[in-house]
């Protein structure tokens, strides 16, 4: 009984980290008081931390100092 409650949370584990599409929505915002604009990236086939990884808040700063700042969700 127990080998066969092991297995089943096995495969319960690896069903949860399997591939499939995730997407990421990114949401800029401009210090320059341009309206923000939002962007949609799909990973195709891809484990829910590998495509967390890739979908990073952050910011950056153009050469005239302006900042823009990326929000972005794993959905």
């Amino acid at each position: 009984m127990k080998k066969v409650l092991f297995v089943a949370a096995v495969v319960v584990a690896s069903l949860a980290s399997c591939k499939k599409d995730r997407t990421c929505t990114c949401t800029y915002t401009y210090s320059d008081g341009s309206p923000s604009t939002t962007s949609t990236i799909t990973y195709t086939e891809a484990r829910k931390g590998d495509a967390k990884k890739a979908c990073v808040s952050g910011y950056m700063v153009d050469a005239n100092g302006d900042k823009t700042t990326a929000t972005c969700e794993l959905k």
